[in-house]
């Protein structure tokens, strides 16, 4: 059994539903909601309300179905927190949407004001984290993305919070398909986001669970897939070496309920996803019963058709080859005040 420390142990837990399965509703995007309100608008930056109204529908409408959601903390978490579920595990952003595109890559950077600390403080049960990464980058660039994440993990360790980590591969200066909208490239080689996968399984990095995309475009995968893809969803489970969960990247439903399929059956505990089942009814806005009709009649039994895929085929979290079955905390007796260290302890 591989022992964890009590925070990351109880955080865990409180993500996954009650077998062990992760069923998580991201509703932290945010150029992917505020641009195409700025549009609708024609303002040049989106009414607060506006996004803040969505999100907090979002929490309102799914959140029954699922195990967690998550949130961010510049329109979700303010509105979200008094409705959120407390029934339900709650995952706080920390990376700022706006990256840095530099002549060697793209590097990230925290929320302003916002830290791992504030999301323990405020009651998050993990603290998620995207890092744009092509192991392909210049060096430099790779060094000071994987310095982010180590020092995040660090920070993680310290305040006893799991650690949910996403990475996303992106075109280079000079590449084809530049853009800095959240979208998945659909010319990404496979041997990037599995090399990507390979160098944050370093257990130095901390990180708890992987949050993933597919090795292959979404939108080449169908029921009849051969069997490559499915030989690559499965180097990327055994080299992740923990929990994962797959992204949606923007996927259509369809798309990513088969990516869903092929991550299973490499060992994948669940989802963590956000625009394959929402973004059908947002392009209602700004009609907002529309947009509720549509999340209750579309986003609903979606969500619904996934889970059943995710209780059938899933695999716990606590049955992946790091915790064969079985995951518990050190000095698990009378020992445990004294063994336990407190927050910010080492």
């Amino acid at each position: 059994m591989t022992t964890l420390s009590a925070g990351k142990l109880w955080g865990l837990r409180r993500l996954a539903d009650a077998k062990g399965r992760f069923k998580m509703l991201a509703v932290d995007q945010r150029p992917p909601i505020k641009n195409p309100i700025m549009t609708i608008r024609g303002t040049a930056e989106a009414p607060y309300e506006d996004v803040a109204g969505f999100k907090l529908m979002l929490v309102e409408e799914l959140q029954a179905e699922t195990s967690a959601v998550l949130m961010d903390p510049h329109f979700a978490l303010p509105r979200g927190l008094s409705v959120a579920s407390p029934a339900k595990g709650m995952v706080v952003t920390l990376e700022d949407s706006i990256f840095r595109e530099t002549a060697t890559g793209r590097l990230s950077d925290e929320i302003d004001d916002w830290s791992v600390e504030k999301i323990k403080r405020a009651g998050g049960d993990a603290v998620k984290v995207l890092a744009w990464y092509r192991p392909d980058a210049d060096p430099a660039n790779c060094r000071a993305q994987e310095d982010f994440a180590k020092r995040i993990g660090e920070a993680c360790q310290a305040y006893d919070i799991p650690y949910l980590f996403e990475l996303l591969v992106y075109p280079l200066p000079g590449e084809a398909e530049q853009t800095k909208d959240y979208v998945e490239m659909a010319a990404k080689q496979a041997d990037n986001v599995l090399e990507s996968v390979r160098r944050f399984a370093d257990p130095a990095f901390g990180i708890d669970i992987f949050k993933l995309e597919s090795p292959v475009p979404a939108k080449g995968i169908g029921e009849g897939t051969d069997a490559a893809t499915q030989k690559l969803f499965d180097e990327m489970g055994r080299i992740a070496g923990r929990p994962w969960v797959m992204l949606s990247a923007g996927a259509g439903m369809a798309e990513f309920e088969a990516v869903l399929k092929h991550a299973y059956a490499a060992g994948a505990s669940g989802y963590l996803a956000g625009r394959a089942i929402w973004s059908e009814p947002f392009k209602a806005f700004p009609d907002w019963d529309g947009i509720r009709s549509g999340l209750r009649q579309t986003s609903l039994p979606y969500v619904k058709r996934i889970n059943a895929l995710t209780d059938q085929s899933a695999t716990p979290w606590f049955e992946t080859p790091l915790y064969g079955g079985k995951a518990g905390i050190a000095h698990a007796d009378a020992s445990f005040r004294h063994s336990y260290a407190g927050m910010g302890g080492a």
